[in-house]
C-alpha cells in the first residue's frame, strides 16, 4: 500500500479547516486538523507532518512565531511550511518567508492552487531527504549550525551520532570552539566535529564522527576487513578525510607508501576508490 503524505492544517477558522479537508483528503493526502498553534505543537508531539499549510494571523501565536519555533524542531528540518494569508503586501510575504516558509497562497483559497504547490514543496523535500541520505552512504556525515549553536539540518547518520551524544538540538559550545580553533577539529566526550566550511552568515557546515580512538578502531578494521596491522592504520585516518600526506606524517611514513598501502586495501575491501572505502570505513567505525 502506497504511503499518503501528511499535511497539517493550522488555522482559527472551523469552515477553512472543513474546506481543506475535504479537498485535500480527496487529493489523496492524510490531513491533521489544528485550530491554533499551540494545538499545532501538540499534533507534532504525536505524528511528524511531510508538509505544514500554516495560516499566518491567528489569535495568540500567530503563524510567523509558530513557523519561527517550528523551525528549531530538529525533526522538522526538511518540513516545508507554507502560509496561508489574506494579507498581500510585500512586506508581510517577506515575514513569512525569514520566519522559515518556504512559499504562501492567498484568501479566499483556491483548492486547486494550494494542492499543486503542496506537491511541489513535497517533491522538493523528499529531493533533500535523498540528498542527505546520499551524503550519509558516501561517508559524509553533515550538520550545519546557526551562529547559536542551534543545528539547521542534519543528514540521517549524522543526526544519530548526535541523539545518542545527547545533541539533538543543539551544539551550544560549537560557535565558541569555533572561533579559537577555525580550521581544525572540534572534540567532544563522544564526538568529533570537523569544520567543513562557512555556506553562509547564518549557517556553518560540520562533518560528524565519533571521537577518535585509533586503536580501536584500527583493530576493528583489521579483524572485520582481514588488512594488516599497518593498512587498518591507514584506513583508521583515510576514514577521518586525511589526504595521502597527512597520514604519511601521522603514521612516520612517505606519501607514496601510504599510496601503495592504498592500492592493495582497495582490493581487499571490494572497492575501486578512495571515496568508497572512506564511506565503508566511515560505516564500520561510525557502527561500534
Amino acid at each position: 500500500m502506497t504511503r499518503r503524505d501528511v499535511v497539517l492544517v493550522v488555522d482559527d477558522t472551523p469552515g477553512t479547516l472543513g474546506m481543506l479537508n475535504d479537498a485535500l483528503e480527496s487529493a489523496g493526502f492524510m490531513v491533521l486538523l489544528a485550530q491554533s498553534a499551540a494545538a499545532a505543537f501538540s499534533v507534532i508531539e504525536r505524528v511528524a507532518p511531510d508538509i505544514i499549510l500554516m495560516d499566518a494571523i491567528m489569535p495568540g501565536m500567530d503563524g510567523f512565531e509558530a513557523c519561527r519555533r517550528l523551525r528549531r524542531l530538529p525533526e522538522l528540518t526538511n518540513v516545508p511550511i507554507v502560509f496561508m494569508t489574506g494579507l498581500t503586501e510585500s512586506a508581510s510575504v517577506v515575514r513569512g518567508l525569514e520566519a522559515g516558509g518556504v512559499d504562501y497562497v492567498t484568501k479566499p483559497l483556491r483548492p486547486d492552487e494550494v494542492i499543486a504547490r503542496l506537491g511541489v514543496h513535497l517533491a522538493n523535500a523528499r529531493l533533500a531527504r535523498s540528498s542527505q541520505a546520499a551524503l550519509d552512504v558516501a561517508g559524509r556525515y553533515l550538520l550545519a549550525v546557526d551562529p547559536e549553536g542551534r543545528i539547521l539540518w542534519a543528514t540521517p547518520q549524522a543526526r544519530s551520532l548526535l541523539a545518542a551524544a545527547g545533541l539533538d538540538a543543539c551544539v551550544p559550545s560549537l560557535a565558541g570552539q569555533l572561533d579559537r580553533n577555525p580550521g581544525g577539529s572540534l572534540v567532544g566526550p563522544s564526538l568529533e566535529l570537523q569544520h567543513v566550511g562557512q555556506v553562509s552568515d547564518e549557517e556553518r557546515l560540520f562533518r560528524v564522527m565519533p571521537a577518535a580512538d585509533p586503536e580501536r578502531e584500527a583493530t576493528l578494521l583489521k579483524e572485520r576487513l582481514q588488512l594488516t596491522s599497518r593498512e587498518a592504520e591507514v584506513l583508521v585516518w583515510l576514514g577521518r578525510g586525511k589526504s595521502n600526506r597527512d597520514i604519511a606524517d601521522i603514521l612516520l611514513l612517505s606519501p607514496r607508501t601510504v599510496n601503495k598501502h592504498l592500492e592493495q586495501i582497495y582490493p581487499k575491501l571490494g572497492v575501486e576508490n578512495r571515496a568508497a572505502a572512506t564511506a565503508l570505513t566511515v560505516k564500520i567505525i561510525s557502527s561500534t
